[in-house]
């Protein structure tokens, strides 16, 4: 029997179908190589199959090298792969490529790998430009199909967006999109404004951002009425594809005929376009991904198996892109400007000051914070060399954090245009547009990012976390150690069960549980009475007052049992004023009790605000 890679993805109990662009029969899958080509940097991982389940063996890096002067990503992955060689001993490359043992071959042949994979969001990743009719409906549609396939959104055009016809055609022809989605109208209503948008698009004629030769790539994922309209106005011109609608009506949002098109024409237009990915494209065992869309599909894979909501972070030296999983509902958002190197001022600029200062321990001048963050925006790559440095580093960091999760809270929203039902009460009050991410439900966030996985104690990642999205109720945190979740992502899509072992066992480095009672009050007032049993802890009743955090260290794959009794102004999630008991699991860091309110209360006074920080961190044990 001969089966090719795209007809056959089955996995059955370790055994996989899918390790070669041809099988002949399921072999067991014992090695598997994996790389995710950044756009400064090529990291390789190996994973073995030892002692009954997959396992991370080791790691190596080099630097990319699609740009100039080698312009072939492929010299760093085999530069990466060499390392691994070195770490291992053993043979991975041969005749110049990256050997894939082919399915049925010897088991002891130690030269090669099983399976490998590859991510990448080298040369800028996929960039892309989404269109709709309107900016909160379908348009916002458009943005969530295109974050969700991966892509950065360079900008979204909609007929009500403000802009003159002018500005909107100048627009186009400046940014060079990869591709473009057109979206617009539901099926069998007007078909007049997508036809519109068609048109300015042909006024515009922009023109692809690699191949200059190339057809630009057009989605058309809008109104079905209109289809025949959109194929005489751009077929011909452009690299037209045509979808099921993102909006069929108005209560329905279809995202995935849209999201398949992208990731198809990525590899097409995108990747062969790119130097060196053809030639990576017929190494790998399965097709390449965009290193965020990789990211996305290994949180919803974690958040599907456990059926629990998901909150990851990933937070970069230019972009913070934010994944979020509730209620099987999956939303991704890039926030281009907020990073700690090259976006550092952005933040600084879109946080203020005083919101970074806030979070500082100790009295520094505006004009030092802002000379100091401009020094790490021209020299990216320096690291803090002292205290007050890394707290700064870590305030602008928490605030970075914060920023983006109000962005990603804009788009993770319900369907804007469905009619939903309110009581007297909503309808008299005012109404903020409901969005997916309800920080009481959530049940595991994970970071990941040089300032959350390299804290100088993880105790700082958790806190900086803690701070910046303010998780209510009962929340395990976590971070990823060394930037796996990539390579994990890919590979889930082949072989789930070595992604998730590596993921639980090697990736996440669980930090703890955070334990914050939702509500507001006087700073000092009593919020609730705490009581701990198992392993050391004996508590019985210990109060807590709002402002205090309370860090009780639990070893990691250990448990403790909390009873916390909040008073009538605070929900711990059984409700106000109800207690709430049940096991806790510890982690690097341990249990966290944090008892600051939501949102978190500061003191008026700059002085006391100043002793508030120095006790919480010296609480929860980060100085």
């Amino acid at each position: 029997m001969c089966l090719t890679l795209k007809c056959v993805k089955k996995l059955l109990a370790g055994r996989i179908c899918c390790v070669g662009v041809r099988l002949s029969l399921a072999v067991t899958v014992r090695t598997i190589l994996a790389t995710d080509c950044g756009s400064t940097t090529t990291k390789a991982i190996l994973i073995e199959h030892s002692g009954g389940r997959y396992r991370l063996i080791a790691r190596g890096e080099a630097p990319t090298t699609v740009e100039a002067p080698f312009d072939d990503v492929t010299i760093g992955v085999l530069n990466a792969v060499r390392e691994l060689e070195e770490l291992t001993g053993r043979q991975f490359l041969l005749d110049g490529r990256v050997h894939t043992r082919q399915a049925g071959s010897n088991s002891d042949d130690d030269i090669g790998c099983d399976i490998y994979v590859s991510t990448s969001s080298a040369g800028g990743g996929l960039q892309m430009m989404v269109t709709g009719v309107v900016k909160t409906m379908t348009a916002e549609s458009a943005q969530r199909a295109a974050l969700g396939a991966g892509a950065i959104v360079m900008d979204v055009i909609a007929i009500d967006d403000g802009r003159a016809e002018h500005e909107r055609i100048q627009r186009m022809r400046s940014l060079r999109p990869d591709m473009i989605l057109l979206s617009g109208g539901t099926d069998g209503g007007t078909i007049t404004h997508v036809i519109e948008l068609a048109e300015l698009i042909l006024a515009a004629n922009p023109r692809p951002r690699l191949g200059s030769g190339m057809k630009l790539p057009i989605i058309y994922a809008g109104n079905r009425d209109a289809r025949e309209k959109i194929r005489q106005l751009l077929e011909g011109k452009f690299d037209l594809r045509i979808v099921d609608n993102i909006r069929p009506t108005l209560e329905v949002e279809n995202l995935q005929p849209a999201r398949e098109a992208i990731h198809d024409l990525f590899l097409e237009h995108v990747m062969q376009q790119a130097p060196g990915y053809s030639k990576l494209a017929s190494w790998v065992s399965a097709e390449i991904m965009p290193t965020p869309m990789a990211v996305g599909k290994l949180v919803e894979l974690v958040a599907n198996e456990g059926r629990i909501n998901v909150l990851a972070v990933d937070i970069g030296g230019a972009t913070t892109d934010v994944f979020s999983v509730f209620d099987g509902r999956f939303t991704r958002t890039v926030s281009a400007n907020l990073g700690l190197s090259y976006s550092i001022c952005n933040v600084m600029v879109s946080a203020g000051i005083e919101n970074i200062s806030r979070w500082l321990p100790m009295r520094m001048d505006e004009g030092e914070m802002r000379n100091r963050l401009r020094n790490k925006m021209i020299r990216p790559t320096t690291i803090p060399q002292t205290m007050d440095s890394l707290l700064l580093e870590q305030a602008v960091a928490r605030e970075a954090l914060r920023l983006a999760l109000e962005h990603h809270k804009q788009l993770a929203v319900r369907l804007k245009g469905v009619h939903v039902q309110r009581t007297i009460g909503e309808v008299l009050g005012a109404i903020e547009q409901e969005t997916l991410v309800d920080l009481m439900a959530v049940n595991l966030i994970i970071g990941s990012g040089g300032v959350l996985s390299h804290a100088p104690k993880r105790n700082q990642a958790m806190m900086m976390l803690t701070d910046a999205f303010q998780p209510e109720g009962v929340t395990e945190l976590a971070v990823d150690s060394i930037f796996m979740m990539p390579h994990l992502g890919v590979l889930s899509q082949v072989h789930p069960e070595a992604a998730l072992q590596v993921f639980w066992n090697d990736c996440l480095i669980p930090l703890g549980t955070v334990i914050a009672p939702r509500g507001s009050g006087k700073l000092g007032e009593p919020v609730g009475r705490l009581s701990v049993s198992g392993g050391e802890f004996n508590i019985v009743g210990e109060e807590m007052r709002l402002g205090e955090i309370k860090l009780l260290p639990v070893a990691p794959n250990r448990t403790i049992r909390i009873r916390f009794e909040p008073t009538r102004q605070f929900d711990v999630g059984a409700g106000y004023g109800r207690a709430w008991e049940g096991e806790v699991k510890g982690g690097a860091v341990g249990v966290l009790i944090d008892a600051r309110g939501r949102p978190i209360q500061f003191s008026a006074d700059e002085n006391e605000r100043m002793l508030q920080v120095q006790n919480w961190l010296t609480a929860a044990d980060c100085i």
